[in-house]
């Protein structure tokens, strides 16, 4: 399962290690890619993973986080 989560608060290369590590310690989560650029995270993931633990775990970092897409295969 793939999921796209736009990312707001990001400024530097350290936030954006903050926010990979964040997702990747959600249970499931097996990869995770951060754009700063365009502030977005992407995480691979296995099927029927709570996209609300994704968002919880970026916001506990101290980040605004909410899901734009999750594709299923």
């Amino acid at each position: 399962m793939t999921i796209e989560l736009k990312i707001d608060g990001m400024h530097c290369a350290g936030c954006m290690n903050a926010v990979r590590r964040a997702l990747a310690y959600v249970p499931a989560v097996s990869t995770v890619t951060v754009d700063i650029g365009v502030g977005s995270a992407t995480v691979e993931a296995s099927a029927g993973i709570d996209t609300r633990k994704l968002v919880a775990a970026v916001e506990e970092a101290g980040y605004e986080a909410r899901v734009l897409r999750s594709v299923e295969p």
